[in-house]
């Protein structure tokens, strides 16, 4: 029996306008493998529209995602738009309203892509950030007060609930337990006095509830250095909102390119809809040229699959990324190559096949 999925496609900007359709083939491919049908609303929601309208999405555009199974999101900037206004205008609403507070980035060195280090290797290098993804240190409490005279300031609170740290932290033991069995909590308590201490009280009292797991804590600047030192050693990583947001794209830029990661900003309880997205951005760079990294948005099209319980359907997607990397040579620029979108879309609608 034919399963049947509805989907809200939000392209974006800049080259997610180029990525998506790519994730898009993709999916059209596993879903007739599968005997799957998914059915896309898609929403104009960029900068573009900003500078149009003066909004990135309309006012009721919370209540036109909320029916749909899922949300695909291309990327979102321009640099006429400051991005305080691009991310606030609309990932972050759709973020908070929908509560997803896990943003989860798979990390992961593939046979074939060469890492910018030399003891990344590919089969060892393979783990997952657990970032909390609504509260933290990006609240939306604070100001800028005595604009334009010399005593100015800025003022930035952080915001740590006991709810928000325990549903994090829950959520990454569960899949440390799932996994190899081991946490890493990225923390900095011995500078940030309140709100980093508080994290670490109740990741120690989470842990009782998780015995098959071996976790830590390391300090966010020495966990910096760990990654690059020795990327193989990690398996669940999670961290606050920033830190899990830095730490994300450190291992991405490990694993050989920014251009390959994808995220998935999952509400567990599946009360609303999850959105899944590539990492890297608009890249207004190469924008238009068709030379972008489709991956990211490809691996974040089999990350929503296994979210809507397909888990054979998203397999197909990353054996057929693997295949493709270490059978083949074909690689877009920012791996090295010459390879246009298109083209290595094509290789791997080829390897699904």
């Amino acid at each position: 029996m034919t399963q049947n999925f509805h989907i809200a496609l939000i392209p974006g900007d800049g080259i997610g306008q180029e990525v998506t359709p790519a994730a898009l083939d993709v999916l059209d491919v596993v879903c007739k493998k599968h005997d799957l049908n998914f059915t896309y609303d898609e929403f104009d929601w960029s900068c573009e529209r900003y500078l149009r309208e003066g909004s990135m999405m309309p006012a009721d555009g919370i209540d036109r995602l909320r029916d749909h199974d899922a949300i695909f999101l291309g990327a979102v900037g321009r640099p006429e738009v400051p991005d305080h206004l691009s991310l606030w205008g609309l990932l972050i609403p759709i973020r908070r309203r929908f509560h997803q507070y896990v943003n989860l980035r798979p990390i992961k060195v593939f046979d074939g892509v060469e890492s910018p280090l030399r003891g990344a290797v590919p089969g060892e290098v393979d783990f997952i950030v657990v970032r909390e993804n609504v509260e933290g240190e990006y609240s939306e409490i604070g100001g800028r007060h005595n604009l334009g005279l010399p005593e100015e300031m800025a003022v930035q609170e952080a915001v740590f609930t006991r709810g928000g740290i325990t549903r994090i932290v829950d959520y990454a033991f569960e899949l440390a337990a799932h996994r190899k069995g081991r946490l890493t909590s990225a923390t900095k308590s011995n500078g940030i006095v309140h709100t980093m201490p508080f994290w670490d009280e109740i990741v120690r009292e989470r842990a009782v509830e998780f015995p098959g797991v071996r976790w830590n804590q390391e300090h966010i600047d020495a966990l910096c250095a760990k990654i690059v030192l020795h990327p193989g050693r990690f398996d669940v990583i999670v961290g606050s909102n920033l830190f899990g947001d830095i730490l994300s794209d450190l291992a991405a830029a490990v694993a050989g390119s920014i251009g390959i990661a994808p995220a998935g900003n999952i509400n567990p309880s599946r009360e609303f809809p999850s959105m899944f997205e590539p990492v890297h951005g608009s890249a207004p760079d190469i924008a238009g040229r068709g030379i972008a990294n489709p991956l990211g948005a490809i691996w974040a099209a089999a990350m929503m699959l296994e979210h809507l319980g397909l888990p054979a359907a998203a397999s197909d997607i990353t054996d057929a990324m693997a295949a493709v990397l270490a059978k083949t040579d074909l690689r877009t620029p920012d791996l090295g190559g010459t390879a246009t979108t298109a083209e290595f879309t094509a290789k791997l609608v080829e390897y699904l096949r």
